[in-house]
């Protein structure tokens, strides 16, 4: 008699690598999740509370070694997983990897750079030409008889302009 036969009806065997591959999916997501769950709490015009914004610099923080380390257990379980899965496994392997690989690199890149970036040549209008609503919020700058405003809309999205007034160099931010 087969060791199938004595199963009561509708029980599954455990297949072995089982194990392996929820792990492997484990490794996978918290490597992912370090690098998102940043990029996701801090982005342009979106609240952000003091204490999801101060697990996402946290975590930020620890992301470039966490996602080394779950990288290296991914690595280490799709080794073990390859030889013993066929192609659909294998499939789920390399998906996982690459998306592993990938959170791992851009864990270590400052990818906010890329979503508040720079102005590369501001331009500016003089106040009787603006398009300003009268309800627009502006950061102002007054030196040396020169005065210059920047709406805040604009602002919260680049963080920093370096513009100079009245001959002097500043670097507005807020």
């Amino acid at each position: 008699m087969s060791a199938s036969a004595n199963k009561p009806a509708g029980t599954r065997a455990i297949r072995p690598n089982a194990p392996y591959f929820w792990l492997f999916g484990i490794a996978v997501v918290v490597t992912v999740a370090l690098f998102m769950f940043p990029a996701y709490v801090i982005q342009p015009f979106k609240f952000q509370s003091a204490r999801a914004l101060s697990a996402a610099l946290t975590i930020r923080t620890f992301a470039p070694v966490g996602t080394a380390l779950a990288l290296a257990l991914a690595a280490l379980l799709a080794f073990l997983l390859w030889s013993r899965t066929r192609k659909l496994g294998r499939g789920f392997v390399i998906a996982g990897m690459l998306l592993a690989g990938g959170a791992t690199v851009m864990a270590r890149m400052n990818y906010f750079e890329w979503m508040f970036h720079p102005l590369p040549s501001p331009g500016f209008e003089a106040a009787a030409t603006s398009k300003l609503a009268d309800s627009e919020m502006v950061l102002t700058v007054s030196y040396s008889g020169q005065a210059r405003a920047y709406p805040i809309r604009e602002m919260a999205y680049h963080h920093i302009l370096n513009d100079v007034v009245g001959g002097v160099p500043v670097a507005v931010t807020y």
